[in-house]
């Protein structure tokens, strides 16, 4: 016979096992979408030339954020901030992105990802999409006749066997992807830890319909870059499908993530041609879109609509080198109001387009100008788990929660915000004030349309009330000296500490701040 106390813990214990599951089972499935090169002012309900009806539906039926940024203005840094809620220039890649097949895996197979913590919550994962930061491959003797190509070391890894650091070593439990940007190779489906098939030929796709400019090299014979983005909504509908059908209902996380607008640009047959006054630029758009629609129908159609949470976003700005003069002719503003592009510090390189749909928590037709950042990801999941206090102290240091935005909050989420270019030049935002720690006022690969350069008195900062000029045209470096002082101080405590958050310090991957001319007049950004 169970003696009274027994009997107590015993009852207990089957209350904690029963909120355990109700909490389990009231948790939201999760997909995060994100765009490769999409400008703040591309999408329709913003003022886009090219009509975005599925993001116009996420906009209606739920949030928009207009103060959404990226940690980076370029690529891999900005998804290595998405996955881990850490600021990408704590990571040894100072600058620049991932571009040999065989650079070193950039993930930290010690870090906690957010797909990791989401799996200790018992969520199902998956990785879908382009991934862009690296694998550990086997290594294999470069033949002869490739020594002498720039083939971006795509030669010299073992296609038939494994590789390590991959998604499925990052916390998801199945991958189907590609390895970087369809303009680096290897051009070919990665499946979890390894090549669906091994490359047997050396190929490059042109840029767009105006240059032919291509990255050649290691290929599978068969593969279709124009096919991606339909073969990357096939496997997420079949994902959501079956996950929707699993009998033990545990939640799931999908990170899809697209290889479009990025050049090269390779509409599908379906889209090719659709608007034919413009480019093929334009179809790519309505294309990216069309995924997104598809992601929304099966979710109705797999009846888990109500309690999944979409977000869409984009890795960083507009690529200014894509090439569509008659789009530029008819008015096509990408980056909206805002200065710069792709690869800068201006708003236009890291302000991008940011859409939530939750319809058992978000309020349709709402909208939200609470600054965020992609490196919030982390934090912001785990309130809505409730599990703010699962986060280790070395994992999401600069992750902020805007759950609360979420449900119409006004309070601001972050103190302040970094951007890092494709440089590793570094700016500071804090409120309506932001610190660019640059002399650079073009913007790369020439600048935007109609966008003249700016005068920096002091040739080392430029310093701008977004408040009042949103479009970065005066520069107030002169006037507010003490400003300069300020934001500079908080980024000095940012990099020192090795987090924004609040906890115990962490250590950086290498002191992030490089550049001679301006610790020259900053002596505080030095290594200490």
């Amino acid at each position: 016979m169970l003696n009274t106390q027994t009997l107590l813990f015993s009852c207990l214990m089957g209350l904690l096992l029963v909120g355990s599951d109700c909490a389990r089972a009231d948790a939201p499935n999760i997909i995060l979408i994100l765009a490769d090169d999409m400008g703040v002012g591309e999408v329709s309900h913003h003022g886009g030339l090219i009509p975005t009806p599925a993001l116009d539906q996420m906009a209606k039926e739920g949030m928009r954020f207009t103060d959404a940024h990226t940690s980076s203005s370029v690529c891999t840094p900005t998804r290595y901030g998405i996955l881990t809620g850490r600021y990408n220039w704590r990571s040894r890649l100072k600058s620049g992105v991932l571009t040999a097949v065989n650079s070193q895996a950039l993930m930290d197979p010690e870090r906690m990802s957010i797909a990791d913590f989401l799996q200790e919550e018992g969520y199902h994962t998956a990785c879908v999409g382009k991934w862009h930061l690296g694998a550990d491959w086997i290594p294999f003797p470069t033949p002869e006749e490739k020594k002498e190509k720039k083939v971006f070391g795509s030669w010299s890894v073992d296609y038939e066997k494994p590789f390590r650091n991959g998604p499925i070593d990052h916390g998801f439990d199945e991958a189907f992807f590609i390895l970087s940007s369809l303009d680096m190779p290897p051009y070919l489906y990665l499946r979890n830890d390894r090549a669906i098939e091994v490359p047997t030929v050396d190929r490059g796709f042109p840029h767009n319909e105006y240059n032919d400019y291509q990255r050649v090299g290691a290929a599978s014979e068969t593969f279709d870059p124009s096919t991606c983005l339909a073969d990357f909504a096939a496997e997420s509908r079949r994902y959501i499908k079956e996950r929707a059908a699993d009998e033990s209902e545990a939640p799931f996380f999908l990170y899809l993530a697209l290889n479009s607008p990025h050049t090269p640009v390779v509409p599908g047959k379906a889209f090719k041609g659709k608007y034919p006054q413009y480019s093929w630029y334009a179809d790519f758009i309505a294309e990216t879109d069309w995924v997104v629609g598809e992601v929304l129908a099966e979710l109705a159609d797999s009846g888990v609509d109500d309690n999944t949470l979409v977000i869409f976003t984009a890795d960083n700005g507009f690529a200014p080198y894509v090439e569509i003069p008659k789009m530029f002719a008819a008015g096509y503003q990408p980056s909206g109001k805002f200065r710069g592009s792709k690869a800068t510090l201006f708003e236009g390189g890291h302000r991008v387009p940011f859409l939530v749909r939750w319809p058992k928590k978000v309020e349709a037709d709402s909208v939200s100008d609470t600054t965020l950042c992609t490196t919030d990801f982390f934090a912001t999941f785990a309130e809505i788990l409730g599990k703010e206090d699962k986060i280790p102290d070395d994992a999401a240091e600069d992750s902020f929660s805007f759950f609360p935005a979420m449900e119409g909050e006004l309070a601001p989420t972050r103190p302040f915000t970094i951007h890092h270019s494709i440089r590793g030049e570094f700016a500071i935002r804090k409120g309506d004030w932001k610190l660019l720690l640059s002399n650079n006022t073009k913007g790369m690969w020439g600048g935007m349309p109609g966008q003249k350069a700016q005068s920096t008195p002091s040739k080392l900062v430029q310093l701008y009330h977004l408040g009042k000029d949103p479009g970065e045209t005066r520069n107030l470096e002169e006037s507010h000296p003490e400003k300069i002082e300020e934001l500079v101080n908080d980024l000095v405590k940012a990099m020192a500490d090795g987090r924004t958050t609040p906890g115990e310090p962490q250590t950086n991957e290498g002191w992030p701040y490089r550049h001679k001319p301006t610790l020259q007049a900053f002596p505080q950004l030095a290594a200490p």
